[in-house]
């Protein structure tokens, strides 16, 4: 059964979800190890988006809108600049927390990634440990539904790095024996075209145990839904989530697998081309569901098959 209800609201009940992702003309997840590249499977040649970039994504997303909605607990632990043991000595000083417990409570009150997606907070100084929180919160990777083909596209800055460059250049030398450089080349990492699918999970007996509200999952599926649109940057501009389905049990341990679920949502490619857009991809959604199972759909972009 679908449904447009708020059961994907409950922290009483699991989830599991499946999102697709789009790339065009973009660097989904490039790879430090190698460059920059985008992340592909060597043997599938299928691109991927690994766990703790889109977690990052919503990380940031959060916090921007917490800056503007100044929401309570909504603090960022992983947050860039700042030292992890700083932030779970806080527990310390501003909670007043007195052990490894109390501290752990203190950070899953305030800080919203440390309730969904969990921390190690077992840095630093012994007497400012705050525990092992098992978030209730799991993203993996999400992967392409073909293979892709990063490439390099080479870039041109006008305005050189160094001012001896500049100076150089401008210096009158007939026989352009010393003429430093004009230009730099750069190069930028690109998939020409990608259609992602990925899966998530939530827990609700471990959501019990770190307090997650109603509020926070509103919270999540809101920062979900945005992570792309505040996170635009040259080599990322044509990034954007094309999908969010929720599958929802009617109580805390589920009633069917979750792989069984995320198989459900099929994506397949229209003909034999080389898809270049989503309308070279139809889309089956389930209409009948296992017993006890409802789907909302948070966010269609793909025609049905």
């Amino acid at each position: 059964m679908t449904t447009t209800d708020s059961v994907h609201l409950d922290p009483a009940r699991k989830h599991d979800f499946v999102f697709l992702i789009e790339a065009v003309d973009s660097n989904p997840n490039g790879d430090p190890d190698n460059g920059g590249i985008p992340r592909t499977d060597p043997v599938t040649g299928q691109g991927l988006i690994t766990d703790v970039a889109i977690k990052r994504k919503i990380r940031d997303t959060v916090a921007m809108i917490n800056e503007f909605e100044e929401t309570p607990g909504n603090y960022i632990y992983v947050e860039s600049g700042v030292a992890l043991n700083a932030q779970h000595e806080r527990a310390y000083t501003e909670g007043s927390a007195t052990d490894a417990r109390a501290a752990q409570t203190w950070m899953c009150e305030n800080f919203f990634d440390v309730r969904m997606f969990g921390a190690v907070m077992t840095t630093g100084k012994k007497d400012k440990w705050a525990g092992r929180v098992q978030g209730p919160v799991q993203i993996g990777f999400a992967r392409s539904i073909d293979p892709v083909t990063p490439f390099d596209i080479g870039i041109t800055r006008v305005t050189p790095t160094r001012q001896e460059d500049v100076d150089a250049w401008n210096k009158p030398d007939p026989e352009n024996k010393n003429k430093g450089k004009e230009t730099e080349m750069g190069s930028k990492h690109i998939v020409p075209y990608g259609l992602y699918k990925g899966t998530g999970h939530f827990s609700a007996p471990l959501a019990k145990k770190t307090g997650v509200s109603s509020r926070d999952l509103a919270t999540f599926w809101r920062a979900f839904t945005l992570m792309f649109e505040h996170d635009r940057a040259a080599a990322r501009a044509g990034l954007a989530l094309r999908g969010l389905y929720v599958f929802t049990h009617d109580d805390a341990f589920g009633r069917a697998p979750a792989h069984e679920l995320a198989d459900l949502i099929g994506v397949t490619r229209r003909g034999d081309a080389t898809a270049r857009s989503l309308d070279d991809y139809q889309l089956t959604v389930p209409t009948e569901l296992p017993s006890g199972v409802t789907l909302t759909t948070l966010l269609p972009q793909i025609r049905p098959a």
